[in-house]
């Protein structure tokens, strides 16, 4: 599935313009973009999003993250899905939230985290691409390698921090199950100059239907 990457209600509005986004993830940083406190900025995003609507928790203590993880759920709805650290911490609360939620662990690093995240519970494990490219040196490598702790799990793969279509693309390539997106990554990824002009060659040589 390709997800929206905003918390930007007008932004979100777009998505019914599009037709084949699934859902909406937000980060803390996205929500403070938003001039709405964050309970508004979810609550207006879950009537938009047409799936799943991701939240992440900020609470740094296993008993604050589930209270945090609980109320998400109240503030959003049936779509929730956590977004709860890859920390010692986190992984513990994982395995309390994800029997009554939708959860996923995210800013996952190494492999061996993946392993962690579907043993707790996780339905997905969230690999930051570029920034993974940028502080460990290959991103799409961790993302093949997460793959491949995964291939036996029901736990799947959410690529984030994805800069370009071709790193989108090579980021399936590399195992990813779904991509998260900003907006102007989503329009990119419709687009080709080539499919175009083939379209203009078609219409100028070919006949359709009289529909009109």
């Amino acid at each position: 599935m390709i997800y929206l990457d905003s918390a930007l209600i007008e932004t979100a509005e777009k998505l019914t313009q599009l037709g084949w986004v699934k859902g909406i993830t937000t980060n803390p940083t996205l929500l403070a973009q938003s001039p709405l406190p964050p309970s508004k900025t979810l609550s207006a995003l879950a009537k938009l999003s047409p799936g799943e609507l991701y939240y992440q928790l900020t609470s740094t203590g296993y008993e604050e993250m589930v209270v945090e993880g609980r109320f998400a759920r109240d503030v959003i709805g049936a779509q929730t899905v956590l977004k709860i650290p890859a920390t010692p911490t986190g992984f513990r609360a994982l395995a309390t939230l994800s029997k009554e939620i939708t959860c996923s662990v995210t800013a996952i690093y190494h492999p061996a985290q993946a392993a962690i995240a579907s043993e707790a519970g996780a339905k997905y494990a969230i690999a930051y691409v570029n920034r993974a490219t940028r502080l460990l040196g290959d991103g799409l490598g961790l993302v093949n390698q997460m793959a491949q702790v995964l291939a036996h799990s029901p736990t799947e793969i959410l690529a984030a921090s994805i800069k370009s279509a071709d790193e989108a693309a090579q980021a399936l390539m590399a195992g990813a199950d779904h991509l998260t997106l900003p907006w102007d990554i989503l329009n990119a990824m419709t687009h080709h100059p080539l499919s175009e002009q083939t379209m203009v060659d078609f219409n100028q040589q070919g006949k359709g239907l009289d529909w009109r």
